[in-house]
């Protein structure tokens, strides 16, 4: 099982953002004792917060041989119906998550003493490709599920890392991003290869949710462990 850690400010700041000594909490889910700390990955939340589920998909990383560390982007709020969910990620402050991002990744550096992955759902899709975009040769591998956010803005000149997406065939709000951040890679030369999984839905991925769709989640979940194992 997992644990919460308390993760110090970065060293590379965000280019605006709270005070220096601010800490950032995660969830760590690492390979059992005795085995190697394996691959690094960051595991980034859905708009509900670090809920169970999340905390589930980074054990899920661990049993595959990941060193994975989600951050708790809410700080401890966790919504409990869309409306709320929908509230908390209107009110997202990007620069600290920018910088609770930041400390995950240079944690996991050095704990891994290589290249970090950076997976995230929904909000945390969006906020995956943001953190390849400002943590540029320090992410080895970016993975993006149906994400979007309209207050997250990427700088495609800072990524350097591969993109691997997963879309669901019937979600107009996610796919408008994949349109726009296909536009983007193919007009920085960025390299990325997109899967669309028929007859889903948005958040087909979620155990939890009644959209979830078995055979695309199991599907996208062996075609990212192979992303992130030739990557990283």
């Amino acid at each position: 099982m997992g644990e919460m850690i308390t993760i110090p400010a970065p060293d590379a700041l965000p280019r605006e953002g709270p005070p220096s000594g601010q800490t950032t909490g995660a969830y760590l889910a690492a390979p059992a004792v005795g085995q190697d700390k394996g691959k690094g990955v960051v595991v980034i939340q859905e708009w509900w917060g670090l809920v169970g589920h999340i905390k589930n998909v980074a054990e899920r990383f661990a049993d595959a041989g990941f060193t994975a560390l989600a951050p708790d982007l809410y700080h401890g709020q966790e919504a409990k119906s869309p409306d709320e969910a929908g509230k908390l990620l209107m009110a997202l402050d990007v620069a600290r998550a920018e910088r609770d991002l930041t400390a995950c990744v240079e944690h996991l550096v050095k704990l891994t003493g290589g290249k970090a992955g950076v997976v995230g759902f929904c909000m945390g899709g969006a906020l995956s490709l943001f953190a390849a975009c400002v943590g540029g040769d320090r992410i080895g591998a970016c993975v993006v599920y149906y994400g979007g956010h309209p207050k997250v803005q990427c700088d495609f000149d800072g990524l350097q890392a591969p993109v691997l997406g997963h879309w669901a065939e019937h979600d107009d709000w996610a796919n408008e991003s994949q349109r726009r951040f296909a536009e983007a890679f193919q007009r920085y030369g960025k390299t990325y290869e997109f899967h669309t999984y028929p007859g889903t839905k948005h958040a087909f991925f979620n155990d939890e949710r009644p959209v979830h769709d078995f055979p695309a989640a199991e599907l996208s979940w062996t075609r990212t462990l192979d992303f992130f194992d030739r990557n990283l």
